[in-house]
């Protein structure tokens, strides 16, 4: 069993709500992001999703877009990301940790190359955002074989089909995009967001984690209810760059937002 089935397990039998939180790695700088990892698990963290810097993030909207340039202007690679984790990993052996970008990076360090040194380092699980299902078959083989979890997104317009595949092919948990666009979007439709929730339920038992548009406390509290937890970025990402070059204050400030999100799902 995995980390992330591990802990998400755990967090079902005691009636609690995931809290994911993302950050880019290398942002604002590549010594800021080891101790804001173990930050966020103080503050209520319970999976963390490390950002892979890429130079055409087309998923992600601008304040995301904005701290991949930031990280990958101090040569932030791939390889640095996985030494981030393998540093994170001295202290902490026990919080999942998802590495979330893009395709380009991988293929070009290897699939069975980036594989093993994930493993080696103690990534638990991988969301590339460019990799569709129907073009995993020769990746997914070795991260199976890895233990470690691929995880795929969905979107409000996903088939049936889609979902059924993703629930059959992912592992950990599905990441489910609440909200039509790139990260960091608004106009967040409960209504929407539930009705396509119950859609997936009939077709995965895999844990639903919801995120775009998850910007405070009590919009991390309401979109919760809906799904097993909840993933939170843009506004973390939007904290750490107005702070600056003050990574004091950026770390207050992420960590401020994330205790008010623990609070209100555990409430």
């Amino acid at each position: 069993m995995s980390r992330i089935t591990k802990t998400l397990e755990n967090l079902k039998q005691a009636g609690r709500k995931a809290l994911i939180p993302f950050i880019t790695a290398g942002d604002p700088n590549p010594g800021f992001t080891v101790p804001a990892m173990h930050e966020m698990v103080k503050a209520g963290a319970d999976v963390i999703e490390l950002g892979v810097p890429f130079s055409d993030p087309m998923a992600d909207g601008p304040v995301i877009q904005r701290a991949s340039e930031r990280a990958l202007a101090h040569k932030m690679s791939l390889r640095k990301v996985l030494e981030l984790v393998r540093e994170f990993r001295l202290q902490d052996d026990a919080t999942p940790v998802v590495l979330m970008g893009y395709l380009n990076p991988v293929e070009s360090l290897g699939y069975q190359n980036f594989v093993d040194k994930a493993k080696e380092v103690g990534v638990d699980g991988i969301l590339t955002v460019d990799m569709p299902p129907e073009e995993s078959s020769e990746l997914l083989p070795m991260l199976d074989k890895a233990g470690i979890d691929p995880i795929f997104l969905l979107a409000p317009n996903s088939t049936e089909e889609r979902i059924a595949k993703m629930g059959q092919l992912g592992r950990g948990y599905l990441y489910y995009v609440s909200l039509k666009g790139v990260t960091g979007a608004s106009h967040l439709n409960l209504g929407d967001v539930e009705r396509k929730i119950k859609e997936i339920r009939k077709l995965t038992s895999l844990p639903i984690e919801i995120g775009f548009g998850v910007k405070n406390a009590e919009t991390a509290a309401a979109v919760s209810k809906l799904g097993d937890g909840v993933v939170v970025g843009s506004a973390l990402v939007g904290k750490i760059e107005a702070a600056g070059e003050d990574t004091s204050l950026a770390l207050r400030d992420i960590t401020d937002l994330l205790s008010s999100m623990r609070k209100s799902l555990n409430a």
